[in-house]
């Protein structure tokens, strides 16, 4: 069958590649740099993905994206939604340092940590002052 992405790389981007491959990588950057390599030799999406250990989709997606936007698409991650960072740099260093801080008896020794327990040993009601309830 024909693909509808087909990866054909030119010697500047397979010599990119090789490259960055000899390189310190993340797992999926590495997989991804494999893919790109071995679609352009002409295996098949399915041997690429047994071997690699990947689903099969997600050689095709490596295709896809490289068709489309070119190598770096292909290679890098869009940045992923999420939920804002509840501390800044200054109340995280605060929750770390009291969180790392020696206690003065067994009773105020925590495990486990959580904004509520700051808040009741009020150390943090100045650098956050709504905390979350879960």
């Amino acid at each position: 069958m024909r693909k509808k992405h087909v990866v054909a790389l030119t010697d500047d981007q397979r010599a990119a590649l090789d490259e960055r491959d000899r390189g310190p990588l993340t797992r999926r950057e590495r997989n991804r740099v494999h893919v790109l390599l071995r679609a352009d030799a002409g295996e098949t999406d399915v041997d690429i993905a047994d071997d690699l250990g990947v689903a099969v989709g997600m050689v095709a997606n490596v295709r896809r994206r490289f068709a489309v936007g070119g190598l770096d698409p292909a290679l890098t991650e869009k940045p992923r939604p999420g939920a804002a960072p509840l501390l800044d740099g200054k109340a995280e260093a605060v929750v770390i340092a009291l969180a790392c801080s020696p206690t003065r008896n067994a009773a105020e020794a925590k495990l486990h940590w959580s904004f509520r327990v700051a808040d009741a040993r009020k150390k943090l009601a100045h650098l956050y002052p709504q905390t979350p309830q879960r």
